[in-house]
């Protein structure tokens, strides 16, 4: 059975500083997804997206504060630094690290996903742009509620990015997403919130902005976009 959905995803008065500094990178920093959906981290290099990603997802331990959720949700993070063995072809690798009632999902993402045709190959036979999207089919088929993808579809063209993009959305109504990019045209077309997070000298550092959480089928409003990127842009 899939696992139950949290009804909220919580970071309260979250602090962190690096390893042998005194700098905090986080101050007392609270944000929150309060439902199912693809929602979007950004913010300027260097603020500590991936930072707080990874201690959404319990990679690291924070210095201070609370994650919760009701009931406490699986979070999985995902980033287009991961590789994968060699030995094998992607398609036999992906094959067993997934559950066997996914093995026909997988086929389908791979499809979906312009890869078919790599099944077979290598993993370092592959372009960076395949690489990741053979890393972020291995995720989307494991037992996860909130999926966190961080840069996963670097390298990865435009045209090619929205439909995956839109083809996550279709197929997984009811998971969480958190969608890091620098992009920030994508984060306000694609996503239902995106979390803005600033520097710790700024208060609140997290601010919530309002998407457009585009949809297949939905007509693209460019002056609800250019709106909704320049919103981001000055709370950032």
């Amino acid at each position: 059975m899939e696992s139950t959905q949290p009804m909220y995803f919580d970071c309260r008065n979250i602090s962190y500083h690096y390893p042998k500094s005194n700098i905090e990178i986080f101050k007392d920093l609270n944000c929150a997804l309060s439902g199912p959906g693809f929602h979007g981290l950004f913010g300027p290099s260097g603020v500590g997206k991936s930072t707080l990603a990874r201690i959404m997802a319990g990679e690291i331990k924070a210095a201070a504060g609370e994650i919760s959720g009701e009931p406490f949700p699986k979070v999985l993070y995902s980033s287009n630094m991961e590789r994968l063995p060699g030995w094998s072809s992607v398609g036999d690798h992906v094959a067993k690290v997934i559950p066997p009632k996914r093995i026909g999902r997988m086929e389908h993402l791979l499809s979906d996903f312009g890869l078919a045709s790599c099944r077979k190959s290598r993993f370092s036979q592959l372009s960076l742009g395949q690489k990741n999207r053979i890393n972020l089919i291995r995720y989307l088929l494991q037992d996860f509620d909130l999926l966190i993808m961080d840069e996963s579809l670097a390298n990865v063209d435009e045209a090619m990015r929205e439909l995956i993009i839109l083809k996550i959305k279709e197929m997984f109504p009811e998971k969480y997403f958190l969608y890091i990019s620098h992009s920030v045209a994508e984060v306000s077309r694609f996503c239902d919130t995106i979390l803005v997070l600033r520097t710790p000298h700024k208060t609140p550092q997290v601010v919530t902005v309002t998407g457009l959480n585009f949809q297949s089928g939905d007509s693209l409003n460019r002056s609800d976009l250019e709106r909704t990127m320049l919103e981001i842009v000055h709370a950032a």
